[in-house]
Formats: structure tokens, sequence, C-alpha cells
């Protein structure tokens, strides 16, 4: 492991003015994505939809790094460029994502636990060739119906730590995913609870495997109540109801906290980082890791045509940029210019 080269990288993907952009969509998920506006899910078309937005050079100054997914890594472009090389030339990092997916923990209450250790130290070697330089891996905790058990708990935990320590052997920096999901009833003071539990236990989990935290690279919720919930949160109140909790229990060894979307608007989720950094009084640095946060506009734009490649192209350059001022709390600044224009 060379710690010093894992530093670098993960200072590097949340470096201020920039974040992560999430296009790891399995096939079965972007199969959603397409279907919503119009397009087949072709292997032609995941294709030529992600080059768009990796050879959209304005956009991609605002991301630092981009999560892939295992078909997406080996392919090219049209032109013949490998897709990695594309995204290396725009100044952004190649990142993969090697879970395989979830399936229920027996006696746990109908948690969800993430598989894809069998094969992955041989995987991590193939991606790094390829050159993947930091990795993702996502737990799925349910905070509603009495979830998670411990059991489930955990389990995650573990299976994250021995992610991370396999990473950082084959000197891929880990983003640590434990997402506490927000599809519930759960308000945001049982979000809270859930989240304290699961960082902590995460970050326990990790000092037990050996995982260098200066190599890592955070990827939690935010602390929002569950879409059922009968009592929304406002952005002041996410926002600081999630420095707090981080401040509890983040070790400040870590160099930074890219925080997932978790199926917010794309105003609201960069509404909510912004805050955060207006806010600021924390060790690290506070950016993004989106996927739908950044993707349902561009997509919407393209909509499978190669005549909107250019509207798709300046849809993305729009909210990468917002999410890149939110990144550094001038979101706010910048609306209250427009309105006073």
């Amino acid at each position: 492991m060379n710690l010093e080269a894992l530093n670098k990288v993960a200072d590097a993907m949340v470096q201020p003015g920039k974040g992560i952009l999430a296009a790891d969509e399995s096939t079965g998920t972007i199969a959603k994505r397409f279907d919503g506006i119009g397009v087949e899910n072709t292997e032609e078309n995941r294709r030529d939809y992600r080059e768009l937005m990796f050879r959209a050079k304005d956009a991609m100054t605002y991301v630092s790094g981009v999560i892939l997914y295992d078909e997406t890594i080996w392919q090219k472009a049209k032109d013949g460029t490998p897709l990695v090389k594309l995204i290396a030339d725009a100044g952004s990092i190649p990142g993969i994502k090697v879970d395989e997916g979830t399936r229920p923990l027996n006696g746990a209450r109908g948690d969800l636990v993430t598989t894809g250790l069998d094969g992955l130290p041989k995987r991590l070697e193939a991606y790094y060739k390829q050159g993947a330089r930091f990795a993702k891996w996502r737990a799925v905790i349910d905070p509603t119906g009495g979830r998670p058990s411990y059991a489930g708990l955990v389990a995650n935990a573990h299976a994250l730590a021995r992610y991370a320590n396999l990473c950082q052997e084959f000197d891929i920096v880990p983003i640590v995913e434990p997402e506490v999901l927000m599809d519930g009833d759960n308000d945001i003071d049982q979000t809270y609870a859930v989240t304290e539990w699961v960082l902590k236990e995460t970050f326990q989990q990790l000092y037990y495997l050996n995982v260098a935290l200066e190599g890592i690279v955070l990827k939690p919720n935010m602390i929002v109540p569950g879409k059922k919930a009968a009592k929304q949160a406002s952005v002041d109140e996410v926002a600081q109801m999630t420095i707090k909790c981080l401040k509890a229990c983040v070790p400040a060894a870590v160099p930074g906290i890219a925080y997932l979307s978790g199926g917010q608007t794309d105003e609201l989720a960069t509404a909510h980082l912004s805050r955060m950094n207006e806010i600021g009084g924390f060790p690290w640095q506070m950016t993004f890791s989106y996927g739908r946060a950044l993707q349902a506009a561009p997509q919407k734009a393209w909509s499978g045509k190669d005549d909107n490649v250019g509207a798709a192209q300046a849809a993305f350059l729009h909210r990468a940029q917002m999410n890149g001022l939110a990144s550094q709390g001038k979101w706010n600044e910048v609306l209250e210019r427009q309105h006073a224009a």
C-alpha cells in the first residue's frame, strides 16, 4: 500500500469547487432512466450517453472523478478512444463500482447485505491496470420498521471495511458508502439516530481492518427525513443536523466527504450541500458524489438524439457548475445575484 499516493488521489477527489460524477448505474438501473426518456437500453446508447458527458469539457472542469460501471470502464468511444482516456484527458480521475448488489441477510428482519467480495482482488488488479484509481461500494440501510438489526448493520459495516482494506492493498482509494435510505416514513430524528449508529460502527470496522483513513473518501447520506415522513425539514435544519452527526462520528483524518443525493431533487441536493459549506466549522472537505442530481436534466435534454448532444452537455454544465459552487458554499450567492439582476 502506497499511502502517499492514496492520500493524493483522495485529496484530489474532494478538492474545492469539484465533486464526483456517479455514472455507475447498472444495466438494469439505467434501463429505468432510459424508459423515462424513451430511449432503448442498448450498449451503444449507454456508451453514447456517457460519452457525451465525458466529452463535455466545460462541465468536466467541475468533476474531480467519475464512478464507472464494469461495462463502461472497458468501452471505447465512437472514434475508438477508451472512455477512461476521455475522462483522464478532461482532468478527472476514473473510478469503478465494485460491489455486486445486495441480497437478504438471513435472520436479520429483512436487512440487505452487499455482495462482491469474492474475486475482488483479481478485479481490483485489472481495474487498476485499466486506469481506475478509486472504487465504490454501497451498503444499503433501511431505517424503518425496526431496522437495521444489529446483525444487518455489522455485516454491512464489516463488508465495507473488507472492501476498503482490499482496495488500499491495490493502491485504489475506497469510497466508503453506507447509505441510510430516504424512501420511507422515517422522520429526521430517526434518520439521525440510525446514521449515527451506522457511521460509528463503520469506522469501528475500518479500524479493526487496518484501513488508513487518510486514503479513503466517505460517501454518506445527508440527515433528511424520509419522503413519506409527515414532517419534512428546512434546508438549514438538514444542514445543521448533518454537520452535527458527522462531527460526532467521522475522524478528522478522513480527507473528505462526498455526499450522495439519495433521490433528492437536483436543487435540494445542491441547496443542502451549499448551506453546509456556508456554515463550515468541520475538518474535512465537503462535496458531492451525485448521480441523478447531476444527470436527470442532461438525460432529458438528450433523449437519445444526436442533435440534442449540445443541449444535453449544456444542461450537464449547469448542474455541475451549481454543485461546484455548492461545494464552496457559494450557490446561494449566485442565486441572489441572479434574482437581483
